[in-house]
């Protein structure tokens, strides 16, 4: 596990673009993708590269239940507007929110199966969450329906009109998704994400922390400001 401390998120985001781009130099060609604010200018940084995606695949951790995708606050909507209407793939795989939970799940395993991810992009919650994996959830999950906890609808509640309208459970990559990608970059930024990082890093690996369990992968780059490395 590698912890790059920056000074900001553009900062982090350049840091992030580095190992993207290394990667795809020497021959990767499944990215597992994030929404949510922290990545947005690793995505931005992205956009105005001359990086070309058009002969890779994007694979999403996640979706909301119950948004269809052309819902502004869907995740896909989230892509196109980040990434993808500038930045095409050649595949890209988002969770439907709308299937039944039996044959999405296996739908999205299967593709996970066929394209194993090459690098990993993270976020990490409060109570370090990963995807949508809340605290106890099992280290051997694949792709799965979660309840998401108050917590993280309190957290996401900003990108609706109102608390009644977020989604209270979505569609998820498991633990055991995302360990099997090839490598990890886990960024993370501000002060309310200090103790998730702390316990990330150097807590016991329980799944009481989600995250904690990256201390069990062999490469792992945690990309943190100052405040978000304050705990370390």
């Amino acid at each position: 596990m590698k912890i790059e401390i920056v000074k900001n998120k553009e900062e982090g985001a350049k840091v992030a673009f580095q190992l993207i781009q290394k990667a795809t130099n020497e021959g990767a060609t499944v990215f597992g993708l994030a929404t949510g604010s922290t990545p947005e200018t690793l995505y931005k940084e992205l956009r105005s590269s001359d990086i070309d995606f058009s002969d890779k695949i994007a694979i999403n951790l996640d979706e909301y239940i119950g948004l269809d995708s052309d819902h502004p606050q869907s995740y896909k909507t989230f892509m196109q507007k980040q990434l993808f209407e500038k930045k095409p793939f050649k595949e890209t795989h988002i969770p439907n929110g709308m299937a039944p939970e039996e044959t999405e799940v296996k739908r999205y395993n299967d593709i996970l199966d066929k394209h194993p991810i090459d690098v990993q992009i993270l976020g990490i919650g409060t109570n370090a969450h990963i995807g949508f994996n809340e605290p106890g959830t099992s280290f051997d999950t694949k792709t799965q329906k979660v309840e998401l906890t108050e917590e993280t609808i309190e957290a996401n509640k900003r990108n609706f009109d109102s608390e009644k309208d977020v989604p209270k459970s979505a569609y998820s990559m498991g633990i055991a998704s995302i360990m099997a990608a090839k490598k990890i970059i886990l960024i993370a930024y501000g002060q309310n994400k200090a103790e998730a990082i702390a316990k990330t890093v150097n807590g016991a690996v329980n799944e009481d922390v989600p995250a904690s369990i990256l201390q069990k992968h062999s490469d792992v780059v945690i990309i943190v400001d100052e405040e978000a490395a304050s705990q370390l």
